[in-house]
């Protein structure tokens, strides 16, 4: 039986992506195994730790590695270590930064939010963020004039949440922050490449274990050797609070390892036949313009951006996306990438997927545009009135 149904859950089909909200990933069998013989065992989870900082840095090609509880915490700690250093007393004494060099320069165009955000995980740690730029244009000398006295890190986000053009690029963030005698940290949480931004000058690089990984929900933090143990040292201070188990370590090492072998061509091979067929499926309807496109960050992976006129289709993007995700039969819930809904569109992720469900995703595009072409009146509501129903029945949580 699908564990779902036991605790009376929604046997969703995730075309999202690795969202925390969603479950992050599919959990892949190596890690499955290790955590399964790890957890009725003992271990001291120093010498774990000690293990994993081999395997990240041999998948980084960093000095060090450790394992924290996600890529958000990860955050934390790695600032927080910055103004620490290997200090106790001073990682104690967080998040009182009295006395200490506690800005974070960030370029504007940074500062999103990937469900909590970007600056509340510098805050945490008792530093501030300093925005550079704006949002759709820095510049290296606004960097470095924003670098003084009081700056601990300079903090650089991958993610297809940020601003895509007009910013700094990595090479000149660092070589910038350098110059200026600034560590920087690079939040990678979602990316494919484990070794570009450490070869790239990074001091830290950060990720998380349980998305294109397939691990256990945690955080791994690479880079030099001395910021690395800062940022662990940190578990007896702030990082109390963000502690990852035994299970969260073996789940990692484990993964690491799986992604050394892995077949990465057989998984994109089966992605784009997936793509293949949503694409020949959807553009046979009504309203819809299917197209395939890279991922924004340089992942090598690609999406189905699903544009949608409703003049045609007779719903708009984001009614067809609640229709998926909410059908009012017993067909599969679907949930797509709708981020950026409101702009008509939205996307298919193929990287989520068990075996069938490609098949029963673009069956469920024929019947919510066949209901709508038959309905009596477009589907077509206010795009505020679905993101206030949203946000209320998140409020109303747990009911």
């Amino acid at each position: 039986m699908d564990i779902r149904s036991r605790f009376g859950l929604r046997p969703v089909i995730n075309v999202s992506g690795t969202m925390t909200s969603l479950g992050a990933s599919i959990v892949g069998p190596q890690a499955v195994d290790a955590v399964a013989g790890i957890l009725p065992q003992f271990v001291e989870i120093d010498d774990l730790q000690r293990r994993a900082s081999a395997a990240i840095a041999a998948a980084c090609a960093s000095e060090s590695g450790y394992v924290t509880a996600s890529c958000s915490a990860a955050i934390t700690l790695a600032i927080a270590a910055t103004m620490t250093g290997d200090d106790l007393g001073l990682v104690e004494r967080l998040p009182d930064t009295t006395g200490l060099s506690n800005e974070v320069v960030v370029q504007t165009g940074h500062l999103i939010n990937y469900g909590a955000p970007v600056d509340q995980a510098i805050r945490l740690a008792g530093a501030r963020a300093v925005p550079v730029g704006a949002a759709t244009e820095a510049h290296g000398y606004q960097l470095a004039a924003a670098i003084s006295e009081r700056t601990t890190a300079a903090l650089f986000v991958v993610s297809h949440h940020t601003v895509s053009y007009g910013l700094i690029q990595l090479e000149e963030f660092v070589a910038v922050a350098h110059d200026k005698g600034v560590p920087v940290i690079v939040d990678a949480a979602s990316e494919y490449d484990l070794k570009r931004f450490i070869a790239a000058g990074a001091d830290l690089a950060l990720y998380s274990a349980h998305k294109f990984l397939g691990g256990l929900t945690a955080g791994i933090v690479a880079g030099r050797k001395a910021l690395v143990r800062a940022a662990y040292f940190q578990n007896g201070g702030i990082g109390r609070g963000m502690k990852v188990g035994k299970e969260g370590i073996a789940g990692t090492i484990a993964a690491l390892e799986a992604w050394r072998t892995r077949d990465h061509a057989a998984v994109r091979e089966r992605e784009r036949r997936y793509l293949q067929l949503w694409h020949d499926t959807l553009n046979r309807l009504p309203g819809i313009a299917a197209t395939i496109d890279p991922d924004p960050t340089g992942n090598p992976l690609d999406r189905l951006k699903v544009s949608i006129d409703a003049s045609r289709a007779r719903i708009s993007a984001w009614d067809l996306a609640d229709a998926l995700a909410r059908p009012r039969d017993d067909a599969r819930p679907v949930i797509v990438r709708d981020h950026e809904v409101e702009l008509h569109y939205f996307f298919l992720d193929p990287c989520n997927l068990h075996p069938g469900e490609e098949q029963i995703v673009a069956a469920r595009f024929v019947e919510e545009i066949g209901r709508a072409q038959s309905a009596r009146e477009p589907v077509v509501t206010p795009f505020h009135q679905r993101d206030a129903k949203r946000h209320a029945a998140r409020r109303n949580w747990p009911d």
